[in-house]
């Protein structure tokens, strides 16, 4: 049995979730969640999905600061490496975000091929998610 948590079966961000973990080497978790830190959906093993989001909400935020210092336009990524892997926070539209867990083997070419998807289709559906 896995201690993985995940969204059931059927729901389109999970599957989402999932597939960038099968097609992207390395990858081993994800947490989608709002911009002020609460949990969308997860597909987590290791990490604990509310702290995950909120410290992602936090590292989002300081880095839509950071970027406004910087005069770099909008903040799309923020990434940590670390000594065993990286994790990558994505923004997802203005009030969401994504994030990731990697080894130290994730294929960054693959990663950064299939995340402008993943986050488009995950925009999509939260955007027809919200109420008018």
């Amino acid at each position: 049995m896995s201690d993985r948590v995940t969204n059931p079966a059927n729901d389109p961000v999970n599957d989402l979730l999932v597939s960038l973990r099968d097609k992207v080497m390395g990858v081993s978790e994800s947490t989608l969640a709002t911009v002020d830190g609460l949990v969308v959906a997860t597909d987590a093993a290791k990490t604990h999905p509310e702290s995950m989001a909120a410290l992602a909400a936090a590292t989002l935020s300081l880095g839509h600061r950071l970027a406004d210092q910087g005069a770099a336009g909008t903040l799309r990524q923020m990434t940590a490496q670390c000594s065993t892997g990286h994790v990558i926070v994505t923004a997802v539209g203005t009030r969401a975000l994504l994030a990731v867990v990697a080894d130290e083997g994730l294929d960054t070419a693959a990663f950064q091929r299939e995340i402008p998807s993943v986050v488009a289709s995950l925009n999509t559906i939260l955007t027809a998610d919200t109420p008018a």
